[in-house]
């Protein structure tokens, strides 16, 4: 187990400490969760970094990292689609949920063709999560700061486009063997 693995099993294990500190310490607790999802943001982009930088990429790494990702991001849309309560927090939460399941099992099709390159990670996609990340930080610690609340659904719609955007290109990289051609 190297470095780059340890810090993506710790963000798994973030997961219900984020949770637990949303629910159960109050408005504090919810400043704490965000304090834990922007550290595993950070180290997302950091394991990724070292294990590049260290020549330390692994099969379970590159498993796991993006389960990590996937999940951290699911619960906190799952905990904000609860505490908000309302629609215009549900569909964007849908979308991204809906689109990393989609790309998910596109990437694996394709991998299983031999063509997982056609559908490999993007900037867009790099984009998408940086926009992802920011908001649900700030919609996490927010819900008595009207004006970052309110940056952070902007931010969150704009990441539910952008997954929007970039699973039409990831399909459209896939047609042709979608169609059996």
């Amino acid at each position: 187990m190297n470095v780059p693995n340890m810090l993506t099993v710790g963000r798994i294990a973030m997961i219900p400490l984020m949770v637990v500190s949303y629910y159960w310490l109050g408005w504090g607790g919810k400043s704490w969760a965000a304090v834990l999802f922007a550290l595993a943001a950070i180290t997302d982009w950091f394991d990724g970094y070292l294990a590049r930088r260290l020549n330390q990429a692994t099969p379970l790494g590159a498993f796991l990292d993006p389960v990590a990702d996937k999940l951290i991001v699911a619960a906190a849309l799952m905990v904000l689609v609860e505490d908000y309560a309302v629609s215009w927090m549900t569909i964007p939460a849908m979308i991204i949920v809906g689109r990393e399941i989609v790309i998910s099992a596109l990437r694996e099709w394709m991998a299983e063709l031999g063509k997982r390159a056609n559908v490999a990670v993007s900037m867009l996609g790099k984009i998408k999560t940086a926009l992802q990340m920011i908001s649900i930080i700030l919609l996490l610690a927010s819900r008595e700061h009207p004006v970052l609340e309110w940056v952070g659904v902007v931010l969150l719609y704009g990441a539910a486009a952008l997954t929007l955007w970039s699973m039409l290109i990831y399909l459209k990289a896939a047609w042709p063997q979608l169609r059996g051609a």
